[in-house]
Order: structure tokens, then C-alpha cells, then sequence
């Protein structure tokens, strides 16, 4: 199976194609609100509404792609979705060299790199689920997880020192190249992909109606709905809170950039470190209890946060608190990842992941502009302790009982 451990060359690529389009994006993270600043002049409100707008209309797009991707090979789809994405980012380049460059074209660049994100993630774990045996399935989402906070840890920085050396333009060029990599990476997997069998009446085309089935399935199943409940309400309320402090750490404590940047970047070394554990954990304590205790866990930092002072010492607060709760993340997420697709039937993965993470990005958008409005009328402080109260409540919505058909195996009868 190549490495020892289970893990097959295939995967390997696909590991590759991740790593350099992650780590493009992350290259890119704040490149589109720098363009809109920097060479648009958009105020606030335009930026805000980028970001937001890119976001929910993304996922709307994106809902009639979940039934299209489910009954097709999921490799092409993925790298059709790479190439989506590289052309789209790379008229931004072009459309700016040519001095056309316009706020409407940003908005709608980043509305289709979201929707084609999400095929590519729904197409991505279904592939995953063939290409990786259920025992390993946890060590290969551990891999892409560890990626993950890798590319966080070093995009941000070398994406920021790019953009001060070369402008903002360039890393979306740079981004773009690398979902040109990462399509290249994929058609390098080679070998042939059983094609799904369609359903009667099924004519290839998009069917919008059908990602219900994908919502149906996640909440009238007893395990996912649970799972899918507390995931999408844990990452809607840190992604809320996230602009408020950096409004309180920016303006109100008077924290420079550098610490801002420092605080939030050292603690995702906890995210690989989490990741790297994860498999060890599931395989000494099983997969439902690490499942519990980190999807706890991860739900108790928060509500510190409300409390950072200025000085030396908030900065060391923040810092160990975003620490704490990246590392119990990093645990949690590839074991909910394996968990997800062990209890997904096979031929509803690619709609019951579109149906989560469509979910998921407008729940970040709708949860962000609430507690924006929160904030305005009660002061970041006070929202920020307001997300924290309800991530303390979160834990109660994790599936309280291991559904495997025997205590300490997975759902194939596998040891977890």
C-alpha cells in the first residue's frame, strides 16, 4: 500500500494537490480585500460586503452542484473545478494589467471560486472515501488536516511580505497557478474511476432540487445531525467573532498589526500538532470518545477571550488561549471527517457534503453580520462573551452514543 501506513501513492497525490492549493489560497487569504482598498478605493462597507456576498452567494451557486458531482467520477469534477478556479482567479491579473480591473468583477470572482470550492470539496471526500481504507481513513484526513494549519501557519506571512515586495494582484495570480498545480497533481493519479450509476430519468444535468435530498439524509440520520448541528454552530460563531477582535485588539487595546498577526498565527502550530495526535489518540481511546472529548474541548476557550487585556499579557492570553482551542480542532476535525464519510451512504456523500458545507458558509455569513449588529449596540467585548457563552453550550449536540456495531470498532467492523 506504499508508505506503511496504508496510506496508497494515489493518495499521495492527492495529498500533493491539496498542499499547493491550500497553500495558494492561503498565500491569497486577504488579497481580494487589499485589491478592493488599494486599487478600488472601496470603502468599508464595499469590503465587508466581499467578503460577506462572496460567501453566501457562493454557497448558493453552489447548491446545484451537489446532486450534479454525485453521479459523476469525482476526479475529473475536481479537476475541472481546479481549472474553474484558475481561470477565474487569473482574470483578475489580466482584467488589472489591462486597467479594467472593476469592484463588480471581484465580487463575482469570488463568488465563483466559492461555489467551485465547495464542488471540489464535495467531489474531494467522496473521492477520498474510495481512495483510502476505512481503518486509515482518520491518518489520511490527519494528513490533510496537518496541511491545513501548515499552509495557515505559512501562507498569511510569506502572502503578506509578497504583497508589500509585489502587490496583492500577484499572489492572486499566485493562487491561481496553484489550483493549475493541484489540477496537474490530480491527473497524475492516474488509473480508471468506476463511474457512479445514475438514477432513472437522470440526463446530466444540474438539479437544484436534489441537494434536499443531501439536508434530508444529514437530519433524520442519528448520528449526523447531531454533528452537523454543533460543527456548523462552533464554525459560524468563531468565524463571527473573529472581525470583533480584531476591532477590540486593533482599536480598543491598541495591539500593533504584528501582535495582532502574532497571536493568531503561532497558535495554528496547535492545529498540527492536533492533527498529528489525532490518529494516535483514536487508536489507543477509539474514535467516539477522542470525537467527544475534543469537540468539548475545543468549545471551552472561547469565552476567555472576552476578558484580553492590553499589554504583554493579553497578548499571552490570546495566544494560549487560540492555541488551546486550534490544538483540540486539530484533534477533532479529521476524526469527525472519517467519522462523516463512514456514516454517509456512498451514494448520497457527494450531496450530503455539498448540503454541509453550503450549510456551513451561510451560516458564517448570517452568524458575522449578527454579531456585527451585536457589537454596535453592546461593544465587541460583550459580543465576543456572548459567542462564548453559546460555544459553552455546544458540546451538547454531539452525538452521545458511538452508532458503530460494536463498542471500539468503526462502522465496517474495523478497530478504531
Amino acid at each position: 500500500m506504499g508508505d506503511g501506513s496504508g496510506l496508497s501513492p494515489a493518495f499521495r497525490w492527492l495529498w500533493a494537490a491539496y498542499a499547493v492549493s491550500t497553500f495558494g489560497s492561503r498565500l491569497a487569504f486577504d488579497a481580494f480585500a487589499l485589491i478592493a482598498i488599494l486599487a478600488l478605493d472601496a470603502g468599508p462597507a464595499q469590503v465587508s460586503a466581499l467578503a460577506a456576498a462572496g460567501l453566501a452567494v457562493g454557497a448558493l451557486v453552489a447548491v446545484p452542484l451537489g446532486p450534479w458531482v454525485e453521479f459523476r467520477r469525482k476526479r475529473p469534477v475536481m479537476i475541472a473545478m481546479d481549472l474553474v478556479r484558475f481561470a477565474a482567479l487569473m482574470s483578475v491579473p489580466a482584467a488589472y494589467a489591462a486597467g479594467v480591473l472593476g469592484f463588480a468583477q471581484l465580487l463575482a470572482v469570488s463568488v465563483v471560486v466559492a461555489a467551485a470550492g465547495i464542488a471540489f470539496t464535495a467531489a474531494g471526500g467522496a473521492y477520498l472515501r474510495g481512495l483510502v481504507p476505512p481503518e486509515h481513513l482518520v491518518a489520511a484526513n490527519g494528513r490533510l488536516e496537518s496541511t491545513t494549519w501548515t499552509a495557515t501557519v505559512l501562507g498569511p506571512p510569506v502572502g503578506t511580505a509578497a504583497t508589500g515586495l509585489f502587490g496583492p494582484v500577484l499572489t492572486v495570480a499566485a493562487d491561481a497557478v496553484s489550483h493549475l498545480l493541484s489540477a496537474a497533481g490530480l491527473r497524475a493519479i492516474g488509473g480508471e474511476e468506476p463511474a457512479p450509476p445514475r438514477p432513472a430519468g437522470d440526463r446530466g444535468g444540474l438539479r437544484a432540487g436534489d441537494l434536499s435530498e443531501g439536508w434530508r439524509y444529514i437530519l433524520t440520520h442519528p448520528a449526523l445531525r447531531p454533528l452537523f448541528l454543533n460543527t456548523v454552530l462552533v464554525s459560524g460563531l468563531i468565524m463571527a467573532t473573529s472581525p470583533l477582535l480584531a476591532v477590540l485588539m486593533l482599536g480598543d487595546l491598541g495591539f500593533a498589526p504584528w501582535q495582532y498577526g502574532l497571536a493568531f498565527g503561532l497558535p495554528c502550530v496547535g492545529g498540527i500538532v492536533g492533527a498529528r495526535l489525532a490518529h494516535r489518540l483514536v487508536a489507543r481511546f477509539g474514535r467516539h470518545r477522542v470525537l467527544l472529548t475534543a469537540g468539548t474541548l475545543r468549545a471551552c476557550w472561547s469565552p476567555v477571550l472576552a476578558f484580553v487585556r492590553p499589554g504583554a499579557a493579553g497578548l499571552v492570553l490570546v495566544i494560549v488561549v487560540e492555541f488551546g482551542l486550534i490544538t483540540c480542532m486539530g484533534v477533532f476535525n479529521p476524526v469527525f471527517a472519517a467519522y462523516r464519510l463512514e456514516r454517509t451512504a456512498a451514494d448520497r456523500t457527494a450531496r450530503t457534503l455539498s448540503a454541509w458545507s453550503v450549510t456551513s458558509k451561510i451560516t458564517v455569513a448570517v452568524l458575522t453580520a449578527l454579531w456585527g449588529l451585536l457589537a454596535a449596540l453592546t461593544g465587541p467585548r460583550a459580543a465576543i462573551a456572548a459567542a462564548g457563552l453559546l460555544m459553552l453550550l455546544t458540546p451538547l449536540l454531539l452525538p452521545r452514543h458511538d452508532t458503530s456495531p460494536h463498542p471500539g470498532k468503526d462502522a465496517t467492523g474495523t478497530p478504531a
